[in-house]
């Protein structure tokens, strides 16, 4: 398939960090092809299967995982890039990756691990994606991390914008391979963003209502969403409630992507090469003004009713206190870290400590769970609510 002028190009990419021998190529793929490969080969790839999502160690099955929903991700990526013409494997690329940093407990992990290192510079799930893929994913014998392309790690850098004031993490990534932090991210990069946020608005969604922590009755409260309703209802009127509330989530995504075509397109117009994205000024995948504001007003329901219930906000200080207590417990005792990362811990500060929450940042939730139990005797009660 010929490209957009727009599009990132695989041929022109501006290289990686670590020079390669052309005889690595190991078949015959792009540029963004390999950085691809190289992510779902990954260990750090492979855990996000149990690291959580929306709910903290779910005992379901069908409960949505960093995994599965980085998987969906993907999948209406592609189908927005290739419908503008992008590069969907540096897409898919980015879709994959992007939640590669996340700690276990999700944002209850990222908390305690920010709180943790408050005097060592913080801990941001983002940046650490980076230096995951960058630094201490190191399969390869001849230099450190994936050595992915400028491309791949220039979107993850900006996906969600140029960024003014970088962390010590992203600061010090950019001071060794500069991502250019001040311009916007290509096209391939913004759908990987946008077709997140679509992912999980309505993946959420049939999560919170299989849990029973959503009302499908408030869900229709948001005028879009029972807009939405009416059609299934007119279109399966004697299909169990069950199947209409699936067939709603699909038909929300459908309406979302449609809508991010249609004014993404828009906006393209008069934009002729990958510098024009970058130079923009501004972000061109992206929602209308009125289905952002209905975005928003999803957002703003998700976090009163499911993300902020009072089950869920229980369950996430558990969680917080078991990454809490790990972080004291290896800053006081390294002997419980890991051979090779004991091995490996740095003397000074800021160091150690950041080599201590690149440990921690790492953990599967049950592997994290585990530990606290070895190193305390017990775990918290109550670390899933599903």
């Amino acid at each position: 398939m010929t490209c957009a002028p727009f599009a990132a190009d695989p041929a022109a990419s501006r290289g990686r960090e670590f020079p390669e021998s052309g005889g690595g190529t190991r078949g015959p793929r792009s540029e963004f092809q390999r950085d691809r490969d190289r992510i779902i080969h990954s260990i750090a790839f492979r855990r996000l299967r149990s690291k959580t999502q929306v709910f903290i160690a779910p005992d379901g099955d069908h409960y949505r995982t960093r995994l599965t929903h980085s998987l969906e991700v993907a999948q209406i990526g592609r189908v927005i890039a290739r419908a503008l013409g992008l590069d969907e494997d540096l897409t898919e690329a980015l879709c994959l990756a992007h939640d590669i940093g996340h700690p276990p407990f999700g944002h209850a992990g990222e908390k305690a691990l920010s709180q943790a290192m408050e005097r060592h510079g913080g801990f941001d799930h983002n940046a650490q994606s980076l230096r995951t893929l960058m630094r201490i994913e190191s399969p390869y014998p001849n230099h450190d991390g994936l050595n992915l392309s400028w491309e791949l790690l220039e979107g993850l850098a900006k996906h969600n914008g140029p960024v003014e004031a970088p962390g010590w993490a992203l600061a010090g990534l950019n001071a060794e391979f500069s991502f250019e932090l001040r311009n916007y991210a290509s096209l391939e990069a913004q759908v990987a963003a946008i077709a997140d946020d679509i992912a999980y608005d309505n993946h959420d969604i049939d999560d919170g209502l299989r849990a029973g922590f959503l009302d499908p009755e408030e869900l229709m409260t948001l005028d879009f969403v029972a807009d939405q309703w009416r059609v299934v209802e007119k279109r399966f009127p004697s299909a169990p409630k069950e199947r209409q509330l699936r067939e709603l989530v699909r038909g929300q995504i459908g309406l979302m992507v449609n809508d991010v075509l249609e004014h993404t397109t828009a906006n393209l117009i008069g934009v002729e090469t990958v510098t024009d994205v970058r130079t923009a000024g501004r972000m061109l995948a992206s929602f209308s003004p009125a289905m952002a504001v209905s975005e928003r007003r999803l957002k703003n329901f998700m976090y009163e009713k499911l993300y902020y219930h009072p089950e869920q906000l229980a369950t996430a200080e558990k969680a917080r206190d078991v990454v809490a207590r790990l972080y004291a417990a290896y800053e006081q005792d390294d002997r419980y870290l890991e051979e090779g990362w004991r091995d490996t811990l740095p003397e000074n500060e800021p160091e150690r400590s950041r080599h201590i929450a690149d440990y921690i940042a790492g953990m599967t939730d049950r592997f994290a769970i585990d530990q606290c139990k070895i190193i305390y005797g017990s775990a918290p009660e109550g670390l899933s609510n599903v």
